[in-house]
């Protein structure tokens, strides 16, 4: 097997539990709500991305905090969000990576 269809296969693989975790109602709004720290049709980038507390997403979700929380974990372990505890806070943010891949993806890129 080549590199070229190994790198493939795994990026379809990440494409694939990113899918699967926006899948839920619930977290594609938490992941829509991380991606408004960006201007629309801009890629946020780690320097300028603006990081939202854990507690401030579940704002209008309606959901337990333990729910939220399985929710976030749920996004970062597929790759889409990136957190960073802060004493007991926790910050998240859409890694700029998958969003760019998502947008390849979606463009009909033959490498996303």
């Amino acid at each position: 097997m080549s590199n070229n269809s190994i790198k493939n296969r795994l990026d379809n693989q990440r494409l694939a539990e990113a899918f699967k975790a926006l899948s839920n109602p619930n977290r594609l709004k938490i992941f829509q709500q991380l991606m408004d720290c960006c201007t629309p049709g801009t890629v946020c980038s780690t320097e300028e991305v603006t990081k939202s507390c854990v507690g401030d997403l579940g704002n209008g979700l309606d959901i337990a905090p333990s729910t939220l929380s399985h929710h976030i974990k749920e996004l970062s372990r597929a790759g889409l969000i990136r957190m960073e505890r802060r004493g007991q806070h926790v910050d998240c943010w859409i890694d700029p990576g998958i969003l760019e891949q998502l947008s390849r993806f979606f463009k009909g890129d033959p490498n996303p």
